[in-house]
């Protein structure tokens, strides 16, 4: 992942709540949090859905429309004040010439990241659900407000206080 993002020669800064990405967007980038935390979400009949945080050390890309030059469904959102490194898909496409491996590993990573989320939603209970990600991402619990991830989990901030303190 350092190749990739040594790549970047810009960076951006985006304020609480401002959105990066809002739906019918293309984007041709792949961004590395320096420090903050985004949400990625999907509205769907005035709901939102969060579907995957990040934070800082982590790599965000809306890959439906990095691969395909469509427009995405998704919104990107900072929760707190956000710094990053923007990666374009030119850079990329040019380190790849002679290092395809590095990016077969994150996009590797990236979907079995998807895989564990699916998982997640399909698992019955919201207290293996709340396991399951407490368990793999230590350090969401520290980054992103309860309210998200109440919502990224599918159970009301209640159940997530009650499953927290048992």
């Amino acid at each position: 992942m350092k190749e990739i993002v040594a790549l970047s020669d810009k960076e951006i800064t985006i304020d609480r709540n401002e959105f990066l990405k809002v739906k019918g967007s293309i984007d041709r980038n792949v961004y590395y949090i320096v420090s903050g935390s985004l949400r990625v979400f999907v509205l769907d009949d005035y709901e939102e859905q969060t579907i995957r945080f990040g934070y800082k050390d982590n790599l965000i890309v809306l890959l439906d429309s990095f691969l395909t030059g469509k427009p995405s469904l998704l919104y990107v959102q900072a929760i707190k004040k956000t710094v990053l490194k923007v990666i374009t898909k030119e850079q990329i496409e040019k380190f790849l010439e002679n290092n395809r491996n590095a990016w077969t590993q994150i996009l590797e990573n990236l979907v079995i990241q998807q895989m564990d989320r699916e998982i997640d939603i399909l698992t019955n209970s919201p207290k293996e659900r709340y396991e399951r990600v407490l368990k793999r991402s230590p350090q969401l619990f520290q980054e992103i407000p309860h309210k998200h991830i109440a919502n990224y989990l599918r159970m009301s901030a209640e159940t997530l206080s009650r499953l927290k303190k048992s």
